[in-house]
């Protein structure tokens, strides 16, 4: 399967912050949109970071309440990685799972067309193991359609 299968499903829709917006603003942006991440995106295309609760937290944790109303760049991590649609789906989750991170940008020629996490990697996988349960229940009862 490649991660055009699974955008496919879930839609390209991408939630993008620029980096001047403030960490207290992305926390909305966060919760309006039930996500746990937002690229940082000066023009809406090209992923100048990423930015997740998780760092939201760490910096919390080091600096204080003030990071509130620090800008998202002073919290976001710059060296993303990314993936393009043709990716397999097995060597993203095995990226996310080496880089310990949950959420991985999608981009054709340079320009941000979808992201992919790890809930939607986990998902895909159930559905995966739930038909190959199926399948092998009908093998073995003989109820075949």
């Amino acid at each position: 399967m490649r991660i055009s299968d699974i955008l496919r499903v879930k839609g390209e829709q991408v939630v993008t912050v620029t980096p001047e917006t403030s960490t207290e603003r992305l926390l909305g942006v966060l919760a309006e949109y039930r996500i746990g991440a937002a690229v940082v995106s000066r023009d809406g295309s090209v992923v100048d970071g990423i930015v997740s609760e998780r760092d939201v937290v760490r910096a919390l944790a080091q600096r204080g309440a003030g990071v509130l109303a620090e800008p998202v760049s002073a919290i976001a991590t710059t060296r993303v990685r990314t993936v393009t649609p043709e990716a397999q789906l097995e060597d993203v989750e095995r990226l996310m799972t080496q880089g310990r991170f949950r959420h991985v940008p999608v981009v054709v020629d340079g320009a941000l067309c979808g992201v992919v996490s790890i809930g939607d990697v986990v998902k895909n996988r159930i559905g995966e193991l739930e038909t190959e349960r199926s399948t092998l229940t009908e093998y073995i009862t003989g109820d075949r359609a």
